[in-house]
């Protein structure tokens, strides 16, 4: 090659994604710019199998882990709080945590009132072909406060639609689980489809949303959107633990 290039390592929630999506806008941007190749370009690996092969091309142990090299190239670092301890530092090598596979992550499904009493068997049978384990379940009546917690961001600006979802979540009682895979959070939004029930009957009818969705208020279910948000919601509705769930307290997956 006649010009050098850049190689980076990356790690990021949903990254492959994130990161395609990213470069594919700077494409087309660069496509406008310039016609020809006084740019650069750029090239990702597509998978966490190809991503090794290639990290072990350009890169060692000691450039991908703290204190292993005088100069270092990239340094994984995690914070966890521990219970009478500061706030402490933790490298991670890169490859150990491509080694390791995919992690366990917990999930929070919340079933709403007149779906779970008449379709529990059908979903706990879904759920288990999806390879998802219950780790935490119990039943209970939503306070406004809570129920209001639950909508998107987008929604509570309205008025209207806050006062109408909150009304149909607390008139019965809800089903909550706590669900763990790997790769739960998307895996379940996956399932779940579009908030909008017609939507997601005309993307798939196979959709969870489509089967036992009525209308954008009475959709049948709330998933955890987020990562993020699936830990504040196992701290919300399984403050007192889950059984037998794998992988990392809650209080280290909040940060």
């Amino acid at each position: 090659m006649c010009s050098p290039v850049l190689v980076c390592a990356l790690r990021g929630i949903d990254a492959f994604r994130a990161l395609g999506a990213a470069l594919q806008g700077w494409t087309r941007s660069r496509d406008r710019l310039s016609t020809g190749d006084s740019l650069p370009r750029a090239l990702m690996a597509l998978t966490p199998e190809v991503t090794f092969r290639q990290a072990i091309l350009f890169f060692t142990e000691a450039d991908l882990v703290a204190g292993k090299a005088q100069h270092t190239k990239l340094t994984q670092i995690s914070f966890s709080p521990v219970v009478g301890e500061s706030w402490r530092g933790r490298a991670e090598s890169l490859f150990s945590f491509l080694q390791a596979g995919a992690q366990l992550l917990c999930t929070v499904l919340l079933i709403k009132p007149g779906v779970w009493s008449h379709g529990l068997p059908r979903i706990l049978r879904d759920l288990h072909l999806e390879k998802f384990c219950v780790v935490g379940m119990k039943h209970l009546e939503l306070g406004v406060a809570a129920a209001a917690s639950l909508l998107p961001c987008e929604l509570q600006q309205d008025p209207a639609a806050v006062e109408a979802h909150c009304a149909y979540l607390t008139s019965g009682t809800a089903l909550v689980l706590c669900l763990q895979r790997p790769n739960a959070v998307k895996k379940l939004m996956d399932l779940l489809g579009p908030e909008d029930p017609q939507l997601a009957q005309a993307l798939d009818p196979r959709l969870w949303r489509a089967q036992y969705g009525t209308s954008t208020v009475q959709n049948g279910f709330y998933g955890s959107r987020s990562y993020a948000m699936a830990v504040q919601d196992v701290k919300l509705f399984f403050p007192e633990g889950l059984c037998c769930a794998q992988g990392q307290p809650v209080q280290e997956q909040e940060v």
